[in-house]
């Protein structure tokens, strides 16, 4: 039977020298001069380091039958993405940078806490995990910074989250670059 292979696992993933790669059992652990990272990986993908290099390749001993083979390929691809990520976030990291517009609307620092005011009866107050930084350079833009992207990428989205820009004006949380294309409002 041919193996199911991903278009990405297809490739090996460097690792960087000043990155360390250790494989326990089912669990791979990243340390670099960031932080440290570790992913439980499924049984259905192999893991394996050779000549300073990750290979992924899926398990073929769960394979039970013929159909299956696409869902290994899916996770063999999706765990490649993700040992990826955790191999660039501990050397170089993540951002995620979000633009405030509206008037009055602006955020600023408070100890470990980001203060929103978006126009509510309240400041909205939201509070900061400990692996991940958040600057505030000007008070309508966020700069979040970490070494996960999924939990840089999900704060954003829940900053984000508090005032979704609205489609007749404009006004709201917006990452930088996004293109918000306006409706045109009624006409009496």
């Amino acid at each position: 039977m041919k193996t199911a292979v991903s278009r990405l696992a297809k490739y090996p993933i460097d690792i960087p020298s000043n990155v360390e790669v250790k494989i326990e059992g089912n669990v791979i652990t990243v340390k670099g001069p960031k932080g440290e990272l570790k992913r439980e990986i499924n049984e259905l993908v192999e893991c394996k380091i050779e000549n300073n290099q990750i290979h992924v390749s899926p398990n073929m001993s769960m394979l039970k039958r013929k159909s299956f083979a696409k869902n290994l390929r899916i996770f063999t691809g999706t765990y490649w993405s993700h040992i990826r990520n955790m191999i660039k976030g501990v050397s170089e990291g993540f951002s995620k940078e979000l633009e405030i517009v509206g008037i009055g609307y602006r955020a600023q620092l408070q100890g470990k806490k980001l203060v929103l005011n978006l126009g509510y009866s309240h400041p909205v107050e939201i509070e900061i995990p400990n692996d991940l930084q958040v600057e505030v350079p000007e008070p309508t833009r966020v700069i979040v910074k970490g070494i996960d992207k999924e939990r840089v990428g999900q704060f954003a989205a829940n900053i984000k989250a508090w005032r979704k820009p609205n489609v007749y004006s404009g006004k709201g949380i917006r990452y930088k670059g996004e293109v918000i294309r306006t409706k045109v409002g009624k006409k009496v």
